[in-house]
């Protein structure tokens, strides 16, 4: 793919929380980084600050061997020798390889703890959870260069997101306030009442998509930095779908209106916000210095340099034989096609020239959709 001129003064890339739908994600930066355009702020929540973390905390030339590298280690248990044709041979195969998560864990990520919750001492070490995530940890360490990411200056920004386990308080971890390190990212993806909590400075964290799964809000909530942006958002449940027609319809149907996390509610919102900020300043610009307090025009200041923002949102789209428990299905032809999927979607994307220009000022965001657009 030839490099692609941006005239956005930074790239962002937001990544939802999805398990094993992850990979989706990873082809989605193929795909960016074949076109030139490196990320230099990224979020995300669960699988995607795994994601988030594999791309920031390694040099432009390491990143997608980190995440091939990652992706077929927790991918490596293969259930079937062979792929099987059609749709019900894919549904059996599929449920064959999420029974043996369930049972086994996956390679590198997470293992099952040697004794049940169940049949642990209240307050133990194993105690709230079925899993260990000690590999994940060892993985982390070894293919993120940690000092790498915290180091000043010219280096991606890093943000992942958890919620506090006694507060209920979400809290994100970020680079550009904190030396981050694997825990932080580990909190992201413990999803309760699988994946064990993790303690930082004192207090205890689960996975965030508990409260929000995906971390835009963050980034179009950052007053930090005031550059215009070219967001690329990438969702791993959609919003939108068919009507289920059995129970396994409606388990996977009630999973991805859960972890939705309403992203299009949170773009409309901002847009009209925006929109009120435009008018204020333009209200602003008609008093007479000497009727401004010195409040009014720190705002008018404030508002003079409102950032513009292109938001391209990708969004999977679930194959009819994948079902319900296609987060926690880690098998490596599963794996292979879900990274495909993001890989051509972003191309695709990529490939409107036009959803890559700066928007008009007013009111100086606009969201592109390739799915909706193809409806």
């Amino acid at each position: 793919m030839d490099p692609i001129s941006c005239p956005f003064g930074r790239i962002a890339l937001v990544l939802q929380g999805g398990g094993a739908l992850g990979s989706y994600q990873a082809g989605v930066y193929q795909a960016l980084h074949e076109a030139g355009l490196e990320p230099d702020f990224l979020t995300g929540v669960s699988i995607g600050a795994v994601n988030a973390a594999l791309i920031a905390g390694n040099r432009p030339e390491n990143r997608l061997a980190r995440l091939r590298e990652f992706w077929d280690r927790i991918t490596s248990r293969k259930v079937w020798a062979f792929a099987p044709d059609g749709d019900d041979l894919r549904r059996t195969r599929n449920a064959q390889s999420a029974l043996a998560t369930i049972a086994l864990g996956a390679p590198g990520f997470f293992k099952p703890n040697t004794v049940s919750p169940w049949f642990t001492p209240r307050g133990g070490a194993d105690a709230t959870a079925f899993y260990d995530t000690s590999p994940l940890k060892d993985t982390l360490r070894e293919l993120v260069d940690w000092d790498l990411l915290a180091s000043p200056g010219g280096h991606p920004r890093l943000a992942v997101g958890a919620v506090n386990v006694t507060t209920g308080n979400f809290q994100y971890f970020d680079s550009a306030v904190q030396h981050l390190v694997p825990e932080h990212v580990m909190a992201s993806g413990a999803l309760p009442p699988g994946l064990p909590m993790v303690k930082i400075d004192g207090g205890w964290y689960w996975d965030g998509g508990l409260v929000s799964n995906t971390p835009l809000q963050y980034l179009l909530e950052d007053e930090a930095d005031q550059r215009d942006a070219l967001v690329f958002q990438v969702d791993l449940f959609p919003a939108r779908g068919p009507l289920p027609r059995d129970m396994e319809d409606v388990m996977g149907r009630e999973k991805d209106i859960r972890f939705s996390s309403r992203t299009r509610m949170n773009t409309d919102a901002f847009t009209r916000q925006r929109h009120w900020q435009v008018q204020l300043r333009q209200a602003l610009a008609k008093v007479p210095e000497a009727a401004l307090t010195d409040a009014e025009k720190a705002m008018r200041e404030r508002l003079a340099t409102l950032p513009q923002l292109a938001i391209l949102q990708l969004v999977y789209q679930a194959k009819a034989y994948e079902g319900q428990s296609k987060d926690y299905e880690f098998g490596p032809e599963t794996m292979r096609e879900h990274w495909a999927s993001g890989y051509e979607d972003t191309k695709r994307t990529l490939a409107r020239r036009d959803w890559l220009v700066l928007p008009p000022e007013d009111p100086g965001i606009v969201t592109h959709d390739l799915h909706r657009e193809a409806e």
